[in-house]
């Protein structure tokens, strides 16, 4: 069984969720789109969106001779709790710079 970062490594893959993540999409739609920002076919996008449903990160639905894709949050999840645990290396300096934007903004009002 594939790890959650091997099938977000693949860029299609990730663009593939970024789209799902605003709606809902046809598969159709989705062929159209990423087969156009990454010059691959539809055959291509199908394999990608087949990887994206076997490891649980969308979820298909048939209506009629369309096919609706959607995301499935939950690895995603998983991802998340394991961020978690690497957080702490960069949440003190992204807390670090937004007091230093705010100081910035300050000085530059009065």
């Amino acid at each position: 069984m594939k790890h959650a970062f091997d099938v977000l490594g693949d860029p299609v893959r990730r663009r593939i969720l970024e789209i799902l993540a605003a709606d809902r999409h046809a598969s159709g739609e989705i062929v159209a789109i990423v087969g156009r920002e990454f010059g691959i076919t539809q055959s291509a996008v199908s394999q990608h969106l087949k990887v994206l449903r076997d490891h649980g990160f969308a979820t298909v639905q048939v209506e009629g001779p369309r096919r609706i894709y959607e995301i499935d949050p939950s690895p995603l999840v998983e991802v998340d709790q394991w961020l978690a645990g690497l957080r702490r290396f960069w949440a003190p300096k992204f807390e670090a710079l937004a007091v230093e934007v705010a100081r910035g903004k300050r000085k530059r009002r009065r």
